[in-house]
């Protein structure tokens, strides 16, 4: 049985997981169905341990627990872009640069979040590359986790293509089910979703 730690994110149908090997970045897709641990109940963005049993012809996971449970919400043809992440895009292209970073805040000038904006136009595209763990966003997160005052805990990352594809946006809140990540939601209408593990 091979054990690690795993990024958890969307397969490519309802059927399946992709899980994002956290130290060769390789992803395996695993069943939704099919094991004793609650597999099925866990949502994209979690880090978790898993023990996966390579008995058969797709893994079968043994072991499972949930390390941080991080929430991950990609959303295609995204209208409209928030107003820090579309001026970001506008000096990022005026200074021709492929990306670009800015930290979020909120009403009281308190930081809130970062957000990150990339050139896409290639095939497959940056956002795909994203979802698919291709380019993995750990560096990402692991620079916002290294950076935070406060202990590590769980955050929402957004990604987002604008209608047109022509850059992406990645968002991460420093709170969980903080106003921003609130706000994100009802924007691009993204249910909060049930977690039953956490």
């Amino acid at each position: 049985m091979d054990e690690g730690t795993y990024r958890v994110l969307p397969g490519r149908d309802d059927e399946t997981w992709r899980f994002l090997d956290r130290t060769t970045f390789e992803t395996v897709a695993v069943p939704v169905e099919g094991h004793d641990p609650p597999v099925e109940a866990l949502q994209p963005g979690y880090l978790v341990e898993a023990g996966l049993d390579w008995g058969s012809e797709e893994p079968t996971v043994r072991s499972l627990s949930v390390v941080r449970s991080t929430l991950y919400t990609f959303v295609d043809d995204a209208d409209p872009i928030f107003e820090v992440a579309e001026s970001l895009w506008e000096e990022t292209r005026a200074a021709g640069e492929g990306m670009n970073a800015t930290q979020t805040h909120n009403t009281d000038n308190e930081v809130n979040g970062v957000c990150y904006v990339f050139a896409d136009a290639g095939q497959p595209s940056v956002f795909d590359e994203f979802r698919d763990g291709a380019r993995p966003l750990e560096p990402l997160v692991d620079r916002i986790n290294d950076e935070a005052d406060a202990e590590v805990e769980p955050r929402e990352l957004f990604a987002l293509r604008p209608v047109g594809g022509e850059f992406t946006v990645v968002t991460i809140t420093l709170k969980k089910d903080g106003r921003f990540a609130e706000t994100l939601r009802e924007t691009y209408e993204r249910e909060r979703p049930d977690e039953p593990l956490v």
